[in-house]
């Protein structure tokens, strides 16, 4: 794998973890019984983004690097079998003289 690929395949991953990640520990103006006038109950009392973009690299990093074991070790048969590999073409070498 090109280090251009892994860091577009690490990019979509996280973008992916970010969505699934978003709402661990999400705490609403109800459960706190905190309503701000203007606001929905169900709107987040306490919101930190710097703890979901921390947890939500670690979680993005651990799928990377499974996604890449499996590349790198052709558990998903994207790669063909040595044997299966098509010869490689060689020029012939010039003939003496």
């Amino acid at each position: 794998m090109t280090i251009a690929l892994g860091l577009a395949l690490f990019f979509m991953i996280w973008w992916l973890v970010l969505f699934a990640v978003l709402p661990f520990g999400v705490v609403t103006q109800d459960e706190t019984a905190d309503v701000v006038p203007g606001t929905p109950g169900s709107a987040p009392s306490r919101f930190n983004l710097r703890k979901v973009f921390l947890i939500n690299t670690v979680v993005a990093t651990v799928v990377f690097a499974v996604v890449w074991t499996a590349l790198e070790n052709n558990w998903l048969g994207t790669k063909p079998p040595v044997e299966d590999a098509p010869p490689v073409l060689r020029m012939a070498p010039p003939p003496p003289g």
